[in-house]
């Protein structure tokens, strides 16, 4: 299967969203994601969806434990609607401290509730499109209320797949039991992938009679790029500081000990809490920006892209957005180049 080679949108002024959503459209990119930080992750894809006629558009991730299952339902179906069938709903848990800090909701069980959560979000489509009886009723959620006033209705393509992020085995495990596809971490090596996400989204679908070649995975890749050297190595620091903000979080340094670098987490994580950010990138050494990230001109970039990430998983989203304004051309050869296998 050819790999899909898709892009992330964040940080854009809104009035200026759609026109760029077009320039990434003819640039031959699969998929724009956006993802849940200082923006919506929602409010950009429908300004994009509205602009766009072939581009697939998702959340990459939306905070699931933030909104209840009938919120996040409502607007995945508007936003599935709005763009003929082309939308992915990606959510995630988040960590406990910002779901009971940030977001004022509750975080118990993450790996059960999430996957509660699935089964009601699906309920609550099953009714829109089928008028079906509002009857689910879960260990965490429920939905048995509904009238004709509050039901969305049915649309021409009600089958919205769902994925799920994550990082650690009983995550990729919940997504293989109840999601359509997986968000794998941009902080992430193909051994990981292979040893530990994969076996474990496998052993999660097989609970329903699938594999993991029934999934799709998805995940962003930090490409460290540049026009000129100077560039490439400016990247290089760039995603060694971002690998070392990642590696702090102890959620995340399950890759980290794979390749046998757990101390290293520990040590960024103490850094961390002790103020020093600033020296954090430099604890990070080459052999773990190797292995984590691709670098190169962006050509070399794509080639690297399809011989690392072929059949390891289907489809992957470079890292950092892309600046609006830049070459068409240059990104049509990255991603014609990241096809190429």
């Amino acid at each position: 299967m050819t790999l899909k080679i898709d892009t992330q949108l964040r940080g854009f002024d809104f009035k200026r969203v759609g026109a760029h959503a077009q320039q990434l459209e003819k640039m031959g990119f699969d998929a724009i994601w956006t993802f849940e930080a200082g923006q919506d992750a929602f409010t950009p894809l429908i300004l994009a969806g509205g602009q766009t006629e072939k581009i697939h558009l998702g959340t990459n991730i939306a905070v699931a434990f933030g909104r209840s299952p009938f919120s996040m339902a409502q607007t995945a179906w508007d936003v599935q609607r709005l763009t003929g069938g082309r939308f992915h709903l990606g959510i995630g848990t988040q960590v406990r401290a910002h779901i009971e800090r940030r977001f004022s909701m509750p975080f118990d069980q993450p790996a059960k509730r999430i996957t509660d959560y699935v089964h009601c979000v699906r309920a609550i489509w099953d009714n829109f499109q089928n008028n079906t009886k509002p009857d689910y009723r879960g260990e965490f959620y429920q939905f048995t209320l509904m009238n004709p006033f509050f039901n969305a209705g049915p649309i021409d393509h009600p089958d919205i797949p769902i994925y799920l992020a994550g990082v650690n085995e009983r995550m990729c495990r919940a997504a293989g039991e109840c999601a359509d596809g997986f968000h794998a971490h941009p902080i992430h090596t193909i051994g990981y992938l292979r040893d530990v996400v994969r076996p474990a989204i496998d052993a999660g679908a097989k609970t329903r009679g699938k594999s993991v070649d029934d999934m799709h995975i998805q995940t962003m890749v930090m490409i460290a790029s540049g026009d000129t050297q100077a560039e490439i190595d400016k990247a290089v620091e760039d995603v060694r500081m971002q690998i070392a903000f990642y590696g702090s979080t102890p959620n995340y340094r399950a890759v980290l000990e794979h390749i046998g670098e757990g101390a290293l987490g520990k040590e960024l994580s103490q850094m961390m809490r002790s103020g020093q950010m600033d020296q954090m990138a430099a604890k990070i050494p080459d052999r773990i920006v190797e292995q984590v990230a691709v670098v190169g001109n962006l050509k070399d970039a794509g080639r690297i892209v399809s011989e690392r990430y072929t059949g390891v998983v289907d489809r992957i989203a470079y890292y950092y957005p892309v600046p609006e304004g830049d070459p068409v051309e240059k990104w049509q050869a990255f991603t014609q180049a990241a096809r190429a296998a």
